[in-house]
């Protein structure tokens, strides 16, 4: 009985009743980890006199608490299950933590052990969302800083953002799977920071016209733009979105786009055809039919956006706002730098913000549809709670092994998960052999538009880095991310929605944009065992669906990539 009271104890939360309204802007919250982060790790820890601040930590949070950020410590404490210190032992080594360390808002502590299977001990995302509730937000709003995988597992899981703080005691898988890495608490705290002021948008401008937009490339490119591309819309009369073939999808389910130019850029697809000095003359004309008052061209970080600045120059747009480490002499009125690393959703609308524009107070900076234009799901699929296995990609290195999706689609359906495969029309023979182990196959069978009207439904998304993951995202579906690491899972990783990472993020594929596979085998994914995607569904609290018969769903045509 003693124990079970002391376990209560614990996990009570302390919320300062005298704090502000939360503060605007891309986080409200920063939930920190006790021990390795704040203070140096004592294992098992019950006495306030062992308590060290970690180097800097006082400086660090205090610079937290003078940007309007609300503080919370989420801390497993498993000695408390191993008799190791009593609750009121825990009581004074946190009070000693804030007399060292000054007040926190929220402590919330898991005090069992792991044999318990409680849903708050991390890398369980519970104490990330009891954390946020106590301090009035939401996880998407929060960052976790931590010093094991664990922490950043767990606020992945709860859709908030993560940096690790690595120790001597931090597995380098671990450095390797973070989605961003700093050197120390106050480089953490630092980088949380920089991110704020980056997406933070001076007085709103007083030209309202019309805005051109610009993002090319495929379909997730566009749809990780669309923060950037509502926070033009937001001061802007009328915006037009030029785009390129493989995006034009996506461009239609964006909100705050007015009207749509579908043109290849040949600087931007791979494989690049010819330049066409006939069709460069054509863009040049219909872009200065425009008639744009400005543009913002937004491009991924390893794309240079001065040829299509040189062109609008030639249309006659009288202001061009983009990122360029170039020298772009006078092609850019708002040259416009970012760090390597922001994602890329924080990378758009900090352009944005840079040309003038921010997002309205009650817009979030999240990945966003319009959901008037999704048709209805097909009704053969069901009830909602299926999980659907997205396993192509139109990059090798990308997609999910088709062994390894097979034996994913069996091992969740024999634990009684409904599971549906989609894929592109050039992938109907991967969906059928993937499906036929115990999915509904909708291989070729939807558009984007059609895709996300089944994703929308679904309990989770498994899938690789592709578009179908941005649209999870965008539709708040939690996502079972096989993540090739060829790109920084940070950059392209699903943005603020619930994401468990699987695969090995150090293989020598690692950061070489590869999108062939450099080693035999693809072994950064085809070495995860389906029963981890298992595990993943069960962390992010997607349950087993009833056993319905899915019925055969009618083709709509289109591509799903």
């Amino acid at each position: 009985m003693r124990r079970d009271h002391e376990r209560d104890q614990c996990r009570s939360a302390r919320v300062d009743p005298g704090a502000g309204r939360l503060p605007s802007g891309l986080y409200d919250a920063v939930l920190l980890d006790r021990d390795g982060t704040l203070i140096e790790d004592v294992p098992y820890n019950g006495d306030p006199e062992k308590v060290r601040p970690m180097p800097g930590a006082r400086e660090a949070v205090d610079r937290l608490r003078a940007a309007g950020l609300r503080l919370a410590v989420v801390s497993n404490q498993s000695g408390l299950a191993r008799g190791c210190f009593s609750g009121e032992d825990l009581r004074r080594v946190n009070a000693r933590v804030e007399e060292l360390l000054g007040p926190f808002h929220t402590w919330q502590i898991c005090p069992h052990g792991e044999p318990d299977g409680c849903g708050c001990r991390k890398p369980a995302p519970g104490l990330v969302h009891a954390a946020a509730r106590a301090l009035g937000t939401t996880p998407a709003r929060c960052v976790m800083v931590g010093d094991i995988g664990a922490d950043m597992t767990a606020a992945a899981a709860a859709g908030a953002a993560g940096i690790l703080v690595p120790t001597p005691a931090t597995r380098s898988a671990e450095v390797a799977a973070a989605p961003t890495v700093a050197v120390d608490l106050p480089d953490a705290v630092a980088e949380i920071l920089r991110r704020m002021r980056l997406v933070a948008a001076p007085d709103p401008p007083s030209r309202r016209g019309t805005v051109l937009v610009v993002r090319s490339d495929a379909a997730g490119d566009v749809l990780v733009t669309g923060p950037g591309i509502r926070a033009v819309a937001a001061g802007a009369e009328r915006v037009v979105l030029l785009c390129g073939p493989r995006g034009r999808a996506a461009a239609e389910l964006l909100p705050g786009v007015d009207e749509i130019i579908e043109w290849p850029l040949p600087w931007i697809d791979a494989p690049a055809p010819p330049v066409d000095p006939a069709g460069l003359r054509g863009l040049t004309d219909r872009l200065a039919a425009v008639g744009a008052d400005e543009a913002v061209i937004f491009t991924s970080f390893h794309q240079s956006a001065l040829p299509l600045a040189l062109l609008l120059r030639l249309a006659g747009v009288p202001r061009i706002s983009a990122i360029s480490d170039d020298y772009p002499g006078s092609l850019l009125d708002v040259r416009h730098r970012v760090p390597v690393g922001v994602p890329e959703p924080e990378r758009a609308l900090s352009l944005a913000a840079a040309a003038g524009f921010a997002l309205p107070a009650d817009d979030e900076p999240e990945l966003r549809l319009r959901m008037d234009r999704l048709p209805p799901a097909p009704a053969a699929l069901g009830t909602p709670g299926y999980v659907v296995l997205h396993p192509g990609s139109s990059a090798e290195t990308r997609a999910c092994p088709s062994e390894l999706a097979t034996r994913i689609v069996r091992v969740l359906a024999a634990a009684g998960y409904r599971v549906v495969v989609t894929g592109g029309p050039d992938e109907r023979e991967l969906t059928a052999r993937v499906a036929a182990a115990g999915g509904a196959d909708l291989g070729g069978r939807t558009g984007l538009a059609e895709l996300a009207a089944v994703v929308a439904r679904a309990g989770a998304l498994v899938v690789g880095n592709t578009g179908p993951a941005h649209l999870a995202a965008a539709l708040g579906v939690p996502v079972v991310s096989l993540f090739a690491p060829t790109v920084p899972f940070g950059q392209w990783g699903p943005y603020r929605v619930p994401t468990v990472r699987l695969g090995d993020a150090g293989a020598a594929c690692r950061d070489t944009r590869a999108t062939r596979c450099p080693v035999p085998g693809h072994p950064c994914l085809t070495d995860v065992e389906p029963g981890r995607v298992l595990e993943a569904l069960r962390l992010l609290g997607v349950p087993a669906g009833p056993p319905e018969p899915v019925g055969t769903v009618p083709a709509t045509g289109g591509v799903t990539r």
